[in-house]
């Protein structure tokens, strides 16, 4: 089959526990194509929406996405922290004295919408003098860095039973969730990380449009690639 002139994105629904890496590699072994790329990454124990770019035309158009706006579903857990931010770290109790009422979740969270300064989380992809951060931290060295400005459009909670907060983020290109758990951890005074992430929109894509990466195949992908 000549796969030469055929180019376009996927649509994938990433399952925990892969990286977006290995998304990829999968894809390029269904596809015989090897210029395949994503158009941001989620982490290993993140889910949900990717966009996988398939050939030349496509993935020189990835950066498009990658400045879209996004959209997540999280679920935050109260009254403990993560080294990382997320459920993947080393675990600390906290000690949690009061237990935050609906009320008061609801005015902490509403503090983070608007245009903001978010710290990103010490164990990501940001790089510093070329080296991503996470690996200088499993290096032993310091690592600091510098806020950004990112915008969060919504904050909804959908569900709050203590110790989990469930809520829907609408935000900015360049926003990580779990430095807005991480915050809001501190700022409610129980300590929170990210026991959930589901990416459900990138731009006007959205999750619900995305075909489960188990039932990618040789004989449907083409089926399923948008066009560039």
């Amino acid at each position: 089959m000549n796969t030469k002139n055929i180019s376009g994105f996927l649509l994938i629904n990433k399952p925990e526990g892969i990286t977006s890496y290995e998304v990829v590699k999968k894809i390029k072994k269904i596809t015989g194509i090897k210029e395949v790329g994503h158009s941001g990454v989620l982490d290993p124990f993140a889910s949900g929406l990717l966009i996988i770019g398939v050939n030349r035309e496509a993935t020189k158009k990835l950066n498009e996405f990658l400045k879209m706006d996004k959209e997540y579903v999280a679920v935050f857990r109260l009254g403990k922290e993560s080294d990382t931010y997320d459920r993947e770290g080393v675990i600390k109790e906290n000690l949690v004295t009061k237990i935050p009422t609906l009320e008061e979740i609801k005015k902490c969270l509403a503090t983070f919408e608007g245009e903001i300064e978010q710290i990103p989380p010490p164990y990501s992809n940001k790089r510093i003098k070329g080296q991503r951060a996470r690996d200088l931290i499993r290096k032993g060295l310091a690592v600091i860095l510098k806020p950004q400005k990112i915008k969060i459009y919504q904050i909804e909670i959908l569900d709050y039973k203590f110790p989990e907060l469930k809520i829907k983020v609408s935000c900015s290109s360049g926003t990580y969730i779990r430095s807005l758990a991480h915050d809001f951890g501190l700022k409610i005074k129980t300590g929170a990380y990210v026991e959930k992430l589901t990416r459900t929109k990138i731009g006007e894509y959205q999750l619900k449009e995305a075909i489960d990466l188990s039932l990618l195949n040789k004989d449907n992908w083409q089926d399923l690639l948008k066009k560039t």
